[in-house]
């Protein structure tokens, strides 16, 4: 039995359908609803705030952290697996190993959301070898909103115009949902390591976004003058590739399908 935390959110939902067309039995309890007093199985905690946690910091916090030490004193799991985030390598040299250390600064908002889920990670990896965590980098599939490509797609059909506020030589790393379910369920039911890259293991920059969207839909693209370049460190995925024989899907060649469907 799997149990799936924050499945009506982008990720969680599409493990939820997942799950339901590999014929695994899981359940998704509401939000709020009672955990204690029934078995869990292999959690699959997928809570989280992301695009706004700029403007919510208390709510990000909460949402993190706020809930884990009574969920993970009280429940009755086999196995936890807590969804965080490759923004904790936001200060890390590349490739981006999962046991390299981690570097902050508290003053700076960006950091917030590294910090928190950092102890999220930390509240659950103290449980032993039941605990784990995936680090995601950025998830893109059909029904997401308020990312970075969710937004130039939405501009492209319905202004004709992308406007880019980063270079185009910005780049990050593009890891379809398909491609994060299934390895997510795999790590939960069975995964040797505690703590995991679930990426691409490519760096895409914008302009090679922007390009295939273009191709696509025939939009214009604009740069806001003296827009700034923000790079993420490339990420390193050997240990997927070993364990699980992971071959990521091309975040281009899904563009003009998930442009379509904006």
């Amino acid at each position: 039995m799997i149990t799936v935390l924050g499945a009506s959110g982008f990720i969680g939902s599409n493990l939820a359908a997942h799950l339901t067309r590999s014929g695994i039995p899981y359940q998704a309890p509401a939000r709020g609803e009672p955990l204690t007093g029934r078995p869990l199985g292999h959690v699959i905690d997928c809570i989280g705030l992301t695009a706004d946690f700029r403007d919510r910091p208390f709510e990000t916090v909460e949402a993190h952290v706020g809930r884990l030490p009574a969920t993970l004193a009280r429940c009755t799991f086999d196995s936890y697996l807590y969804l965080s985030s490759a923004r904790l390598y936001l200060r890390s040299s590349a490739p981006a190993r999962e046991d390299d250390p981690l570097g902050f600064a508290p003053s700076e908002p960006e950091d917030l959301y590294g910090l928190s889920k950092a102890t999220g990670e930390a509240l659950v990896l103290a449980l032993g070898p039941r605990g784990r965590a995936a680090r995601l980098s950025t998830v893109y599939g059909p029904g997401q909103k308020d990312t970075f490509l969710a937004l130039i797609m939405e501009e492209a059909r319905s202004a004709g115009v992308i406007r880019l506020r980063t270079a185009l030589d910005s780049e990050k790393d593009y890891v379809s949902v398909d491609d994060v379910t299934d390895l997510l369920v795999k790590i939960a039911l069975g995964g040797r390591h505690r703590l995991y890259n679930i990426a691409s293991g490519r760096q895409v920059s914008h302009q090679a976004i922007v390009e295939a969207l273009a191709a696509a839909t025939g939009c214009r693209v604009e740069v806001a003058p003296a827009a700034p370049s923000v790079r993420f460190p490339a990420i390193d995925t050997s240990r997927i590739r070993e364990e699980f024989g992971f071959v990521p899907r091309e975040v281009l060649d899904a563009l003009p399908a998930l442009a379509a469907q904006a």
